[in-house]
């Protein structure tokens, strides 16, 4: 778990590189400064690429999201310390990291169990505390709703309807909607119970989401 100086230096190029792509909040390129990106990839290999902004991959078929990616989807959640974010994907616990970072109380679901055991251990190693669950993002973490906020990490076929049924009026979803190769970034506003307001942020892309339980 060896975090140098020279690490330290290309997080701060980094955040540049990001702030350039157009990310402004002040925070998320905080949080990109400060997390060690390379000790969320597990082949040991590609460390010295990671503050490059690219995506890699953590296994299972699976990748950590390219930071640029990542500090998108944050801004757009509009954090305020202390909200509730339920994020769907944990991967590598990288946005996890970020969204701690940022002072949110963070719940998240991982699907695949490899992916779930690694991230479980590494975050309290890197003192990051939160609750993380083994099970399916689709139906959400109904328990422990109503959330602030809600982000979901790999391209989903739809909206998931139990997830705009635990988030809070006022609420935030973000989330990468298609099939296919890339995705469209979708913000999505509680206005009231069966209300919401929905802006198209453009393409991206994004492993997809895995498929429901008991669905072929």
């Amino acid at each position: 778990m060896i975090d140098t100086y020279r690490h330290k230096g290309l997080r701060k190029k980094l955040a540049e590189i990001v702030a350039k792509k157009g990310i402004k909040d002040t925070n998320v390129l905080a949080a990109i400064e400060t997390i060690p990106r390379h000790l969320f990839i597990p082949d040991n290999a590609l460390h010295k690429y990671a503050y490059e902004d690219k995506p890699f991959p953590i296994g299972a078929g699976q990748t950590i999201s390219q930071p640029y990616t990542v500090a998108f989807q944050t801004e757009l959640l509009d954090l305020k310390p202390r909200d509730k974010v339920l994020e769907i994907g944990t991967g590598s616990g990288y946005q996890t990291a970020v969204l701690l970072e940022m002072g949110a109380k963070v719940f998240s679901i991982e699907r695949q169990k490899a992916l779930f055991d690694r991230t479980k251990e590494l975050l309290p190693k890197l003192s990051y505390n939160t609750k993380l669950f083994y099970g399916d993002g689709y139906v959400g973490l109904p328990t422990f709703a109503p959330f602030d906020k809600v982000i979901v990490t790999a391209g989903a076929p739809y909206i998931p309807e139990d997830l705009l049924k635990q988030l809070k009026i006022g609420g935030i979803l973000v989330i990468p909607v298609d099939e296919g190769d890339s995705q469209r970034m979708k913000k999505i506003i509680k206005l009231a119970e069966n209300k919401f307001e929905t802006e198209d942020l453009g393409l991206f892309r994004f492993v997809p989401l895995l498929k429901e339980k008991g669905r072929d």
